[in-house]
């Protein structure tokens, strides 16, 4: 029997609509029969900014449970699916701060040919969600990724309306069940891929 493909969920979210969707996702990777790691990437705003936004302040402690991520998670992972907010059309500087410390990794080629995806929240709905996940993909080509998107494969897709990645409108409340099953959709195909990657090199 061949090992299951390992999954990596690895967001930020300063109020909780990203931490929602990465949920999903790692749902929908477990379904799909993948071992699944939920990372949080550490959080760089300073006590008093954080303080400031009770929403903000209420999930960075709701949330003091959830494993912050190592660059040895995405060593480890088949697939790893990167959610972050949008600030400004691109992702969150924590996120990034992240991804700049996987340069020692990058250059011994550990993480080409894995598959990737992103997925993520903007407050309005013309409000940077396609260039975030867009500026996230820019990274994966650079890694030498396989980047597995949703695109239109499914009919939640239509309801949602993005190929791209699973995104949410902030503004409109927390993620509803369509983004929730467009995100547990998403790790489930690329999930269903590794799978086949693997099988294929084995």
């Amino acid at each position: 029997m061949s090992e299951p493909v390992k999954t990596a969920v690895i967001y930020y979210s300063s109020t909780g609509n990203v931490h929602k969707l990465a949920t999903a996702l790692a749902e929908g990777a477990e379904k799909a029969g993948s071992d699944v790691h939920l990372r949080k990437v550490t959080e760089l705003a300073p006590p008093q900014a954080i303080a400031s936004n009770p929403q903000w302040a209420q999930h960075v402690e709701s949330t003091r449970d959830v494993a912050e991520a190592g660059v040895d998670d995405l060593l480890w992972a088949d697939v790893v699916l990167l959610g972050t907010p949008t600030r400004y059309g691109a992702m969150a500087s924590q996120l990034k701060q992240f991804i700049d410390t996987t340069g020692p990794a990058w250059q011994k080629g550990l993480l080409a040919d894995k598959v990737y995806g992103a997925f993520g929240s903007a407050g309005t709905r013309h409000g940077g969600h396609e260039s975030t996940l867009l500026s996230l993909y820019t990274i994966f080509y650079h890694w030498g990724g396989i980047i597995v998107p949703p695109g239109y494969t499914h009919s939640i897709q239509f309801q949602v309306g993005t190929p791209y990645g699973t995104t949410h409108v902030g503004g409109d409340g927390e993620p509803g069940e369509p983004a929730l099953e467009s995100g547990r959709y998403q790790a489930r195909r690329a999930v269903e891929t590794a799978a086949k990657l693997k099988a294929g090199r084995s």
